[in-house]
């Protein structure tokens, strides 16, 4: 992972408000100036293609990799056909440079993660338990964290885009001005 040094990891368990959470962070710190992307694990078999499409039709037939591209946005839908599901570091390897990569679930990754935690899951907070985790988002008090694991409130977007710029060093943030030209 030594290209992307500044990798933040958004753990939880299901229903926990990992996703609310992540896409608060990404307006807030692209609005700061940073350049952000992110990963989404998926548990599921999905697919960003729309079956009849051109673009369906190729993979269908066996393509390996399809890249569709317009004037808005490029994307690339590479097929396992079989093979094993990538780890972290091999999608990683895939991403441009930006200031900092989010990334949802990856629960086991050996990243410094954000766990966003909700009573009433029926679940053990992952920070009692994973020492990568840096953080803890939730609304009340977790019994047995120990003090190297901060308490963030996860309705206080302003205050987990501080903890994450002062956690991962974000310091090249953009003034406005340069955010609007770009």
């Amino acid at each position: 992972m030594a290209q992307h040094a500044n990798v933040a990891g958004i753990v939880g368990w299901h229903n926990s408000g990992k996703t609310t959470l992540v896409v608060a962070l990404v307006r807030e710190l692209t609005a700061r100036g940073h350049r952000v992307s992110t990963v989404k694990h998926a548990h599921h078999k999905f697919d960003v293609d729309t079956p009849g499409k051109d673009s369906w039709q190729h993979r269908d037939a066996g393509a390996a990799e399809v890249m569709v591209g317009s004037e808005n946005r490029w994307a690339l839908m590479h097929e396992l056909r079989g093979a094993p599901e990538p780890d972290l570091d091999t999608l990683l390897s895939h991403m441009s440079p930006v200031d900092l990569i989010l990334v949802e679930g990856f629960k086991s990754a050996e990243i410094d993660k954000i766990e966003v935690y909700r009573d009433g899951l029926g679940e053990p907070a992952l920070a009692l338990t994973d020492n990568h985790i840096v953080a803890v988002a939730c609304a009340t008090q977790i019994e047995n964290l120990g003090p190297a694991v901060t308490r963030l409130n996860p309705d206080d977007v302003g205050s987990v885009a501080d903890f994450i710029e002062n956690h991962w060093s974000l310091t090249n943030a953009r003034s406005p001005a340069q955010v609007e030209k770009t």
